[in-house]
């Protein structure tokens, strides 16, 4: 089994995102709370991606 160990930079990014803006999203103010709730959702988007990229290099 290969293991794609240059896309753990997709999973890291990825928890960032989510660690930063989950808790931004509830404690900034209006306008700017939807981008913190988009770089969640994106955050999801990249993790899950960098996930499936290590374990399954070759799945695209």
């Amino acid at each position: 089994m290969k293991i794609g160990y240059q896309y753990t930079a997709l999973i890291v990014t990825g928890l960032a995102g989510i660690l930063w803006g989950l808790p931004a999203a509830h404690r900034l103010k209006s306008p700017l709370d939807i981008a913190a709730a988009a770089a969640v959702l994106c955050g999801v988007v990249v993790f899950i991606l960098g996930v499936l990229l290590t374990c399954i290099p070759v799945f695209f």
